[in-house]
């Protein structure tokens, strides 16, 4: 069935025509492969497949944003809820899998929800050092009559060792001053005065109520039921990644992650089961190059929620995003 959308609805979506076209540019493996070969690349195939042809120790960020222990529809590939120990299991086999991948200096992110947090932490907690648990406002989910809301999701930061890299001036929040202070000669503490009202840039909590979800009227947005908006994973891969340092995500789904990346100068090599996300994921790969805008990011600092109107990076920012990614994009 052919959806009806309404005129202003930018969700992007492939065609068959499209499909067969951007398919092309999917790659997949059978054979043991460099890292030169996985560059921006996207995989389309079943991660445990791919698996044994990955190189060692190649991934500087590992973005990890598997299936929640709940029944969900990807497209037609279905995955159903487990009991507790069956779904700790199978996440601590994915988990165990991507070690060797990992540079002993790596950073992971690994998204849940409240259900299935309780279940991931052992494992992480394992295997790698948890460093902290970020929880961020998700605003969509259905009410109940009989119980709270669930509208927040978790994303569990975790690292290989006690050597990481992590930059916090890169995700400082600009939020507006109600009350602000001032020193003994009138001048502004610890925030500036521009046109558009007074600001200051704070260090990042592990709460996120600033997070727009995509949704229709979005150009990022697609009919994936369980995307991640672009802002959250720009704070992820600008906090915990440098220019030209390797990303993966092995769960890749509309091309999230990888579009980020391509968009902020970062390597990366993604993997996804179905295909036309991952023709989605090639279509958004294709328009980042025309344009590095994240919605909520502009000038080297995330903007809290609707307070700024055009919130695209400046000429100067997107050109030298653009020079950064052109190493990339012969």
């Amino acid at each position: 069935m052919i959806k009806v959308r309404a005129p202003r609805n930018r969700t992007l979506t492939c065609t068959d025509a499209e499909i067969a076209e951007l398919s092309a540019g999917l790659l997949r493996v059978s054979t043991k492969i460099g890292i030169d070969s996985l560059m921006n690349r996207v995989i389309n195939q079943d991660y445990f497949e791919v698996l044994p042809f990955l190189p060692s120790e190649f991934v500087d960020l590992l973005i990890l944003d598997p299936p929640y222990n709940l029944t969900k529809n990807y497209n037609g590939h279905v995955f159903r809820s487990k009991e507790a120990d069956e779904y700790i299991s199978w996440f601590d086999g994915i988990i165990s899998s991507l070690i060797p991948l990992l540079r002993t200096t790596a950073s992971i992110y690994v998204c849940s929800d409240w259900q299935t947090s309780n279940l991931a932490f052992p494992v992480l907690d394992k295997h790698f050092h948890v460093r902290n648990r970020i929880t961020w406002e998700r605003e969509k989910g259905r009410g109940s009559k009989s119980n709270w809301k669930n509208n927040t999701e978790d994303i569990w930061y975790c690292t290989m060792g006690e050597e990481f890299f992590f930059d916090v001036e890169a995700v400082k929040l600009k939020r507006r001053v109600i009350a602000p202070y001032r020193t003994d000669d009138g001048q502004p503490k610890d925030w500036e005065k521009t046109q558009n009202g007074n600001y200051r840039l704070t260090h990042p909590s592990n709460l996120w109520s600033d997070i727009t979800i995509p949704f229709w009227s979005m150009p990022e947005n697609t009919d994936h039921p369980t995307q991640k908006p672009e802002k959250l994973m720009a704070r992820l891969v600008l906090a915990s990644s440098r220019p030209k340092d390797f990303v993966f995500d092995p769960f890749l789904g509309s091309g999230t992650t990888a579009v980020v990346a391509r968009k902020l100068g970062r390597r990366f090599c993604g993997i996804e089961l179905n295909r036309e996300y991952c023709c989605w994921a090639l279509k958004r790969l294709k328009q980042a190059e025309a344009d590095s805008g994240i919605q909520g990011y502009a000038d080297g600092v995330f903007w809290e929620r609707n307070s700024l109107n055009d919130q695209k990076p400046s000429k100067a920012t997107r050109t030298s995003h653009a020079a950064t990614l052109g190493h990339f994009n012969e």
